[in-house]
């Protein structure tokens, strides 16, 4: 049985944290738990959907998986050295270590991506470097045992990927056309060099106003 914990907390963003279940809970073999500082219900930051952390930091120590979602209810976690001390605990024994979105903040902050190559969502890769990170624009990063994938979405690319690092391609391969993962989106507007600037001026505002309130 291969454990893969997934840290939860009020205010993640459910596509974080989803996204990747969708895709390891396929994998032969795997046990896919959601883990938090204590157990039960946390609200995603929209506030309409709970998901059920069933074990508590304390009770699963050793993963050898580990994925941090992003959310702004994650920025209270980048200070909180119980959070901290179960990541870098958990990170000295994980086979993987990995990321979404802004959950890369929360792995910089305990000091695992220190001089590390990885990435966060687009309005977020200063921060990432400010927490002694190097940023880079990929959508999913690799750097030793450590994956990183960019905003919300790319949680899936990140998954497949590591599918394919713990059980194959063909497994990879197989899990993606199960969930019939085959991007077509209707607009070309996902990234920040193909969207529009006032779109691009709309979600930095945005994002600022979130980073004021997490304050």
């Amino acid at each position: 049985m291969m454990r893969i914990a997934i840290l939860i907390f009020d205010g993640l963003t459910a596509l974080d944290a989803i996204g990747p279940y969708e895709v390891l809970s396929r994998i032969p073999g795997a046990e896919v738990r959601f883990v938090a500082k204590e157990a039960g219900p946390k609200r995603t930051d929209t506030g309409f959907l709970g998901l059920e952390a069933d074990v508590a930091l304390a009770d699963l120590a050793e993963p050898e998986v580990l994925v941090v979602p992003g959310g702004k209810g994650n920025r209270p976690l980048m200070d909180d050295s119980e959070v901290l001390d179960w990541l870098r605990a958990a990170h000295e024994s994980s086979t993987w270590t990995t990321s979404v979105c802004t959950g890369a903040l929360v792995l910089a902050a305990s000091g695992i991506l220190a001089g590390k190559r990885a990435t966060t969502h687009w309005a977020y890769m200063d921060r990432l470097m400010e927490l002694g990170a190097e940023p880079v624009g990929e959508r999913v990063v690799e750097d030793g045992k450590i994956l990183t994938a960019a905003g919300v979405s790319s949680g899936i690319d990140m998954a497949l990927t590591l599918a394919a690092r713990l059980a194959g391609e063909r497994v990879a391969q197989a899990i993606q056309l199960g969930i019939e993962y085959d991007p077509d989106p209707p607009f070309d507007t996902g990234a920040p060099h193909k969207a529009p600037q006032e779109l691009v001026d709309l979600i930095r505002s945005s994002e600022s106003e979130a980073r004021k309130t997490a304050q």
